[in-house]
């Protein structure tokens, strides 16, 4: 494995925890753009390992495309993409009853870690 794609990786690993923590926390737009980061960090390692290289995208469809992910992770990644801008931006922010945040943040996590399992694999970790 490269030492680029492993220092991606970790980086998703890191994201991923993160996102868990925050949601212990009750912060869960951190959760969510958490899990999104994730999942974006672990589909650039692949790249980078297929010697495709980094493609400077947040689209997880367009990262999961190119790095010939199934249909599943596809669904994920396309879920993920709804929550980069309403977590990050104010005036993006999607108002949502707690329980609607609290279960989409879960949603997100769980997509995110098989999303990072999936990578995983095709990297051979």
């Amino acid at each position: 494995m490269k030492e680029e794609t492993e220092r991606w990786i970790e980086k998703s690993e890191n994201d991923l925890e993160h996102g868990e923590s925050s949601m212990k926390l009750e912060h869960y737009d951190w959760a969510q753009l958490a899990a999104q980061q994730s999942a974006e960090k672990a589909l650039k390692a692949v790249l980078i390992e297929k010697g495709i290289g980094l493609i400077k995208t947040h689209d997880l469809v367009m990262l999961a495309r190119k790095s010939n992910a199934p249909k599943e992770i596809l669904e994920k990644a396309a879920m993920l993409n709804s929550f980069y801008k309403p977590s990050r931006y104010p005036d993006v922010e999607i108002f949502l009853e707690e329980t609607e945040l609290i279960s989409a943040a879960k949603e997100g996590l769980e997509s995110a870690s098989l999303i990072l399992k999936w990578c995983k694999q095709q990297i051979k970790i």
